[in-house]
């Protein structure tokens, strides 16, 4: 999968935890690839559930081992059977811990957009910045969420051309918070099937670039660049 990606172009990954239980294995796919792998740990709102009593200090032990970044975190509404305080309070805690150790965050969020302004708030601009994967909120929202400091990142969902709300969002996207991603092994891009990975990324590129009017490598090079601005601090 690596060397698919990169024969595609794909230089750099932000390979995410999302519980407990696969923060050691970021950490391995780290030391295996460690000029080409961008760590981030964090307790993805599906896992909440499962977390031991210590996670919170067993998280900020990854997080001071490794550079790295806080994520995935967030809020998700249609979890059923699920505790939105639950939710939200462990949301903040890693909001909290992110700033006090000047760690970029990445946030999920699922039906929780009216929600999310007010947990942001908790801690206001984010003092490392973020990014919004696999954005699915509404263009209008776009300006709000900026003023947090945070950058948006569209994922293999953009090359579906029914997904008319994130067209409309990418283009209210100021140019420097522009951000692409697969969500490997999630959501395959239009046309295949299976698992997702990361060399698919070349696809998103395009269909940005042809909705933006630009070129792929201008769409390659603006959010290689903003990549970096948010995550070149722990490479």
């Amino acid at each position: 999968m690596m060397e698919r990606a990169a024969g595609r172009g794909v230089d750099r990954l932000v390979c995410c935890g999302s519980a407990e239980d696969d923060w050691g294995g970021v950490a391995a796919v780290k030391r295996q690839y460690p000029l080409r792998i961008i760590p981030s740990f964090g307790l993805h709102p599906w896992y909440i559930k499962g977390r031991s009593r210590d996670w919170l200090a067993n998280l900020e032990g990854f997080l001071r081992r490794l550079p790295s970044g806080v994520g995935e975190i967030g809020l998700d509404f249609a979890v059923r059977d699920a505790d939105f305080q639950e939710q939200r309070d462990v949301f903040v805690k890693q909001l909290e811990l992110a700033a006090q150790l000047r760690r970029p965050v990445s946030i999920h969020c699922r039906r929780a957009w009216s929600i999310l302004p007010e947990a942001l708030d908790t801690v206001g601009p984010l003092n490392a910045g973020g990014v919004i994967h696999s954005y699915s909120g509404s263009a209008e929202l776009i300006p709000v969420l900026q003023g947090y400091n945070l950058s948006f990142s569209f994922s293999c969902s953009i090359t579906r051309s029914g997904n008319t709300r994130a067209r409309r969002a990418l283009l209210a996207v100021a140019r420097d918070r522009l951000l692409i991603e697969t969500d490997s092994p999630d959501i395959p891009p239009a046309g295949l099937e299976g698992p997702n990975e990361p060399s698919n990324l070349l696809l998103v590129a395009q269909t940005v670039a042809e909705l933006l009017g630009l070129s792929v490598d201008d769409v390659a090079a603006l959010t290689s660049a903003n990549t970096l601005a948010l995550y070149g601090a722990l490479l």
